[in-house]
């Protein structure tokens, strides 16, 4: 016999041996068991985790000939047909080849005679979002009406794209991405029933390059046993697939944290001169600093069968969380980034050099408290590529205007106040009154006159010559009217035209120009953005700073 491929030769014939979907063969077993049996069923999920597999073990469950159960034999006709994927009465489907309606039209013209050999006839409709609208709509009835002796199973990886008509006629299933644990322990098992040597990092390294895809976990693990000569072998594996050996790793941390520059050069120009790609090594960086973090904040969660158990425990208590934090932050952004620099060696040295530039040294951790470039937080590695926005709180409070801008009246002193029925009182304080004036669209003129005297009647402006086109009578009308609610009396408004007078309006841009600039002078004055600027060429972005 010609050689069977490890996805087809085990491919899960059962539920019991169905790997990292629990949540979905729960509820099928349950339905089964109670023969609360729904005519269509949708599964849903990334490629290869189980949705065929789960429909052809739902298929046997339901034409088995033993009768409806979670639990197939196996062993009788319908079973080993179904397996061979020779059964009369299961249809496979595959939409992307038959997207047009025609084809689901004498799909669902066949469905209405009897099965021939089952209990039920079943159609498997693999990847179903590729069906066209018009395919969709010509199926809406039967799938919500479906003969007694037909069951539709649905597959897609795409649910978005289904029309939610079909999505509400479907009891649906979301078939979940494996998990690292449940991959290596499949492959074990599998290798182990092969007689296959196999050493357990490769196993993890073929785990997440699947990324959680077991059919992706197990054709890497046949091209592995093709490449290494029918054993399974961590350095051939790394080959492979272009991974980046873990000692590599270790020993660039053990240079960062030593503050040897020379270590960390040799080490770069050794995994070039072995064409490893270093937006690779830049991504296992990523994940191994994941790692000392999960050991560092749960030293439990390492598992005791983990190869590199030891050394991550170690480099746990050797650097501190903070340095921790912005070393992954420094390797995301060069991975990002790399594409932007010269080659992908400079892009990967310049990032460790980042690295080492702001690695604290024992004498420099002292002193932390004052010299914030030892350790900058996670704001502060954020900012390797963009700068800080906001500016520091205003400390000195701003200054008004010095000039008077109320003149005294001869009947009224500049100690006196206005006084009305409902005790509202006016001290000349005229913009601190438009805050407590219901204006409306007569705001604009109020902020734009500056007010030079007053009495208990009459209230005097100036505006400048560029607003006089404000002092309309519908806007002088609401004003006043705004006043006359306020003091409880008549106020007759005067206005007389100037060429600079001191307004609120005026005084709020002085105001606003002052908080700007004492934002901008705080974010150039920063010794970390200055460190940025000088070391590493950046620059703070044109109008991106507001101060607070």
């Amino acid at each position: 016999m010609s050689y069977q491929v490890l996805a087809r030769k085990w491919r899960p014939k059962s539920f019991e041996t169905l790997v990292g979907q629990d949540h979905v063969v729960r509820a099928l077993t349950n339905a089964l068991e109670q023969n609360r049996l729904h005519h269509a069923y949708l599964f849903t999920g990334t490629r290869g985790v189980g949705k065929t597999t789960v429909a052809r073990i739902l298929a046997k469950s339901l034409n088995c000939e033993t009768g409806i159960t979670a639990k197939p034999c196996g062993v009788c006709d319908a079973c080993t047909e179904i397996d061979r994927g020779r059964f009369v009465d299961l249809i496979e489907v595959d939409a992307a080849s038959n997207t047009q309606v025609d084809a689901m039209r004498d799909l669902l013209d066949n469905a209405q005679y009897a099965p021939t050999a089952g209990r039920f006839k079943v159609y498997i409709i693999d990847e179903v979002h590729m069906l066209s609208k018009s395919a969709f709509n010509a199926m809406l009835k039967t799938l919500e009406e479906p003969p007694a002796h037909v069951k539709f199973i649905l597959a897609t990886t795409d649910p978005q794209k289904v029309p939610v008509t079909v999505l509400s006629r479907c009891l649906q299933f979301n078939l979940r991405q494996m998990a690292g644990t449940s991959i290596i322990s499949h492959l074990q098992n599998i290798l182990g029933q092969e007689n296959i040597p196999y050493e357990p990092t490769a196993l993890h390294l073929i785990s997440r390059a699947a990324a959680g895809s077991m059919r992706d976990a197990l054709s890497l693990t046949d091209q592995a046993i093709a490449y290494g000569g029918q054993t399974v072998n961590e350095s051939e594996v790394r080959a492979m697939l272009g991974a980046i050996d873990q000692s590599y790793l270790y020993q660039l941390i053990d240079a960062l944290l030593a503050n040897d520059g020379a270590g960390i050069i040799a080490q770069a120009k050794s995994m070039e001169e072995r064409s490893l790609s270093f937006e690779a090594a830049l991504n296992d960086l990523a994940q191994l600093l994941h790692q000392i973090a999960v050991a560092q904040t749960v030293p439990d969660s390492v598992a005791d069968d983990l190869p590199e158990r030891t050394l991550l425990l170690g480099l746990a208590q050797r650097i501190s969380p903070e340095t921790l934090q912005l070393y992954y932050q420094i390797a995301l952004l060069g991975r990002r980034d790399i594409g932007l620099a010269p080659d992908e060696f400079a892009g990967f040295t310049m990032s460790l050099l980042r690295m080492l530039a702001f690695t604290p040294s024992e004498g420099e951790a002292k002193k932390l408290p004052n010299k914030p470039l030892a350790q900058p937080n996670r704001a502060q590695a954020d900012t390797l590529v963009k700068p800080k926005m906001l500016s520091q709180p205003i400390e000195k409070p701003i200054d008004k205007p010095t000039e008077p801008i109320l003149q005294q009246s001869d009947t009224l002193q500049a100690d006196e106040m206005i006084e009305n029925e409902s005790n509202q009182s006016f001290n000349g304080n005229w913009r601190g009154l438009l805050d407590q004036l219901k204006l409306g669209l007569a705001r604009n003129l109020a902020l734009n006159s500056a007010l030079l005297s007053y009495d208990e009647n009459t209230m005097r402006f100036a505006i400048q010559d560029k607003d006089k086109a404000l002092l309309s009578p519908m806007y002088q009308d609401k004003l006043s009217s705004a006043l006359q609610q306020h003091f409880g009396r008549k106020i007759r408004l005067e206005f007389s035209v100037e060429g600079s007078v001191n307004t609120p309006a005026k005084q709020v841009a002085q105001e606003k120009a002052h908080a700007q600039a004492n934002a901008e002078s705080s974010i150039e004055d920063d010794s970390f953005v200055q460190a940025l600027i000088n070391d590493f060429g950046a620059s703070i972005i044109p109008n991106s700073i507001k101060p607070i």
